[in-house]
């Protein structure tokens, strides 16, 4: 019989490790010396002791699932409590046992990790949730298009729920993007729908724009372009594909036009200044008959003058108020020069004029003569309102005698 500390074997080659509940049969042995069989079984104790070193270790340094590390536990514990090897069990079980509550402390500290970031995570969709639905209301287009898009980036990124509470706000999620892109469609579809509109509308200002590019009613095609333009503006824009050709042709066909206008209107404005230079010298002959000496023959100089004014046409438009109204001084001068020779020659005027003449110097002598009395008397204050009505008849007797002179005496 052979023995060590922790197990022996009897005379029938049956092999015993010793435990705290007594000796336990670890098997029989029959190929070899008793001393081969502890061995033997001793060597299965270091395997073990192994086989838990690396078990602690991956519990330690990785991330083995408390399910997978329960497992490996459980399969060891079999092999140490069915007394297959010999050794200190006893060490062994309690190695099990200090495992078996660092792995339920994982457990629980992963339970509380999940719950802590299933909460984190709710929290987090509920945040897209609300942009989501936020953005589902927005008109710009592109830029709420692309962060939905990174919300569904971000959304595939977090964890899942529990089906009922993912499903709900995944849902809730869905349904804002989807109402998003249904308004996003129905504005395009609207917007195209303007756009060929427009198209239908710029093409019949472009038919008629290109109709009007060789009229040479000057005032009346350019104010129709001017009102063309206005219709082109409000119309909108056309698609892109069309919107740069319409617009070159639309605007190359008012260039003919503008571009005729712009010749004839350099050569009439060529005229107008050489016109411009002929009524000057004319206004400066006209200007040479005042003052008027000779009535008959300034009447007929002017009229000879204005006769050829009226031939030669127009002048610039900023030039005309000067020119014209050099003409306007001489006719005027000879229209005054007209009136007072027809006062000067008309006899009952001039009878009216010295009538009124003679009327008022009456009155003045005699109010002269009534101061004199009221100051000779004392009567001061009848004496100052006479000699005040006395200023009054004096002025209009002044005026009269100038009218008269006009008359020739």
């Amino acid at each position: 019989m052979s023995s060590d500390p922790w197990g022996r074997v009897d005379e029938t080659g049956t092999v015993y490790v010793r435990t705290a509940e007594g000796e336990q049969v670890v098997g029989s042995w029959q190929a070899g010396s008793p001393e081969e069989a502890l061995a033997y079984f001793e060597r299965k104790y270091e395997g073990l002791v192994v086989e838990i070193g690396l078990l602690e270790k991956r519990v330690r340094t990785t991330d083995l699932s408390a399910k997978d590390a329960t497992t490996a536990i459980e399969h060891i514990r079999k092999q140490v409590e069915e007394h297959h090897a010999v050794g200190d069990l006893a060490a062994l079980k309690a190695r099990l046992d200090k495992l078996t509550e660092s792995v339920e402390s994982r457990r629980e500290e992963r339970k509380v990790q999940k719950a802590k970031q299933a909460d984190e995570a709710r929290t987090a969709k509920e945040v897209l949730v609300a942009e989501a639905e936020e953005l589902a209301q927005s008109e710009q287009w592109r830029a709420a298009g692309e962060r939905l898009r990174a919300l569904v980036d971000t959304w595939k990124g977090l964890p899942r729920l529990d089906r009922k509470s993912d499903d709900e706000l995944w849902h809730r999620f869905s349904h804002a993007r989807s109402a998003f892109s249904k308004r996003r469609k129905a504005h395009f579809a609207a917007l195209d729908s303007q756009r060929e509109e427009a198209r239908r509308t710029k093409e019949r200002l472009v038919a008629e724009a290109e109709a009007l590019s060789n009229s040479t009613d000057w005032g009346a095609t350019a104010a129709r372009y001017r009102e063309l333009m206005a219709d082109w503006k409000a119309a909108g824009r056309a698609q892109r594909e069309h919107e740069d050709d319409l617009w070159n042709r639309f605007r190359g066909a008012q260039d003919v036009f503008f571009a005729a206008r712009g010749e004839v209107f350099a050569e009439r404005d060529a005229e107008q200044v050489e016109n411009l230079k002929l009524k000057e010298e004319l206004a400066a002959e006209a200007e040479k008959l005042v003052p008027v000496s000779d009535l008959k023959a300034a009447r007929a100089a002017f009229r000879s003058i204005n006769e050829r004014w009226e031939a030669i046409g127009h002048v610039p438009r900023d030039a005309r108020p000067k020119v014209e109204g050099r003409m306007h001084s001489v006719e005027r001068a000879i229209q005054e020069a007209e009136e007072a020779e027809w006062r000067r020659t008309n006899p009952e005027a001039r009878a009216r004029a010295a009538g009124l003449t003679g009327q008022l110097q009456d009155a003045v002598d005699k109010l002269q003569k009534q101061i004199d009395a009221a100051r000779a008397a004392g009567n001061d204050a009848r004496a100052d309102k006479l000699a005040r009505e006395l200023e009054g008849r004096q002025a209009l007797l002044d005026q009269a005698l100038k009218g008269l002179q006009e008359f020739g005496g």
